[in-house]
């Protein structure tokens, strides 16, 4: 089971907006961008969308578009990982003459054959594990140059049959979602097109225990695309894609200032069971928000929201107090506090002179409110850069720019295209440091017009 575990944590590091976020959120295998068009251009198509991609990209985009057409694309995903995963998307779109265009895709993610182990070690047998998903999209428009769409969609997760051990419910998930698009074209300029996006909104996703279940990867884009030059048989276009993850997630925290995490029950009373509360009421353990609260408070829930944090080393667990030890001795040759210079505080009270602001780990507890910034939530914004070449309407040039500071993901990607009569062919390379899992990743697709 190790090796699922680390597929899917490297699938959160690289499908898509803000690492921190994506680590609270389910169905992130619906983050990964198709095309091999977008994979050559930074995954920035939200304002271009102009293919059968568009059911993806933005729905809005479909409106524009006359006739009929499918896609496909395959990817040997995560070739740095493992040499059995890959990545399928068939999408199609078709027009309606005074109904609008109607489309949708499909989506199938393979994880390979997994090796299960009890909790005991003990050798179980192979599985395999996998996710799809399937949208229907109906795009309208509300104007000669401006669209509005919608998908609607079912997705299916199987990692597991069963869980370990004492685990609650299954290691699989089915679920539904909605994505809506607009798209403004010539907006202020007859150059500049705008779309914006809203994806996967839904309940939560439910994995093994139901009581842990995570809100959808609901993802907010707002994408640019600008025409620099255009004449008889050359064109150049600019595009610019900015996300933000709308899920909001808190860690152990002192809500109210008193020094502790929890204490309470829901009804404010000092209680030893159900005590993740304050006095307030206010639950003060880990946890996120609902997805129409997460929608507001994802903006603020890493800068304004929320007091002191409890932090605690992975692996081990925070003992919901705020400080309470002393940093003795000098820095190591890292500049870090060393858990053997941590001194407890004695005879101290929280809030005063001497209360220790470290946990015994030399972690900064106490002020940890306080050092939250605005900046940490533009930390987590993706930024999508992308380029384009045409020449005439048979060979375009590609190259773009993927970047997200929180995730630590920087990838140039190149690519190119050929249209022949109703044919399209693409190739989408992304670059990168060695050793990274996106690195040398590959894209093939085909359009076909009918």
């Amino acid at each position: 089971m190790k090796r699922i575990y680390s597929i899917v944590v490297a699938l959160l590091l690289i499908s898509g907006p803000s690492l921190n976020a994506q680590s609270e959120a389910g169905a992130i295998f619906l983050l990964i961008s198709p095309g091999a068009r977008a994979g050559g251009m930074g995954e920035a198509q939200v304002a271009v969308a102009d293919d059968a991609f568009a059911s993806y990209w933005n729905p809005a985009g479909l409106a524009f578009q006359d006739g009929s057409e499918i896609a496909f694309m395959h990817v040997n995903w995560l070739p740095n990982l493992a040499d059995d995963l890959y990545y399928e998307f068939l999408g199609f779109r078709r027009h309606f003459p005074n109904l609008g265009t109607l489309g949708g895709h499909l989506i199938y993610l393979n994880l390979g054959e997994q090796v299960r182990m009890d909790e005991y070690a003990q050798y179980q047998g192979k599985f395999t594990s996998y996710m799809m998903a399937t949208a229907f999209s109906y795009s309208t428009k509300l104007s000669s140059t401006s669209s509005f769409g919608m998908n609607a969609k079912i997705s299916y997760q199987h990692l597991v049959e069963i869980g370990t051990g004492s685990e609650k419910g299954k290691g699989t998930s089915t679920d539904f979602g909605f994505d809506l698009g607009y798209m403004n074209k010539g907006f202020l300029t007859p150059r500049l097109d705008v779309g914006v996006t809203m994806t996967n909104i839904g309940p939560k996703v439910s994995f093994i225990d139901p009581d842990q279940a995570d809100p959808q990867p609901t993802n907010l884009t707002l994408g640019l695309g600008y025409e620099v030059f255009k004449n008889d048989y050359n064109s150049i276009k600019v595009v610019y894609d900015v996300d933000k993850l709308l899920v909001a997630s808190y860690p152990d925290m002192d809500w109210d200032g008193d020094g502790i995490v929890g204490g309470y029950n829901k009804n404010g009373k000092e209680s030893t069971k159900n005590s993740d509360y304050n006095r307030n009421g206010k639950l003060e353990v880990a946890h996120k928000d609902r997805l129409f609260k997460a929608i507001f408070t994802s903006w603020v829930d890493d800068w304004l929201l929320g007091g002191d944090i409890d932090r605690a080393p992975a692996g081990e667990e925070t003992d919901r107090k705020i400080g309470g030890w002393e940093w003795a001795g000098d820095a190591n040759a890292n500049g870090k506090r060393d858990a053997e210079e941590m001194v407890k505080t004695e005879n101290a009270v929280f809030g005063g002179d001497h209360w220790g602001i470290y946990n015994e780990w030399g972690q900064k507890e106490v002020g940890s409110a306080d050092d939250r910034t605005i900046q940490d939530e533009l930390d987590k914004l993706v930024h999508n850069f992308g380029m384009e070449y045409w020449y005439s309407t048979y060979f375009a040039l590609r190259t773009g720019y993927y970047y997200d500071k929180t995730g630590k993901i920087s990838n140039p990607t190149f690519g190119v295209g050929l249209r022949f009569s109703n044919y399209g062919f693409d190739f989408g390379y992304t670059s990168g440091e060695p050793g990274h899992p996106l690195t040398n990743t590959m894209r093939f697709s085909i359009n076909v017009q009918f």
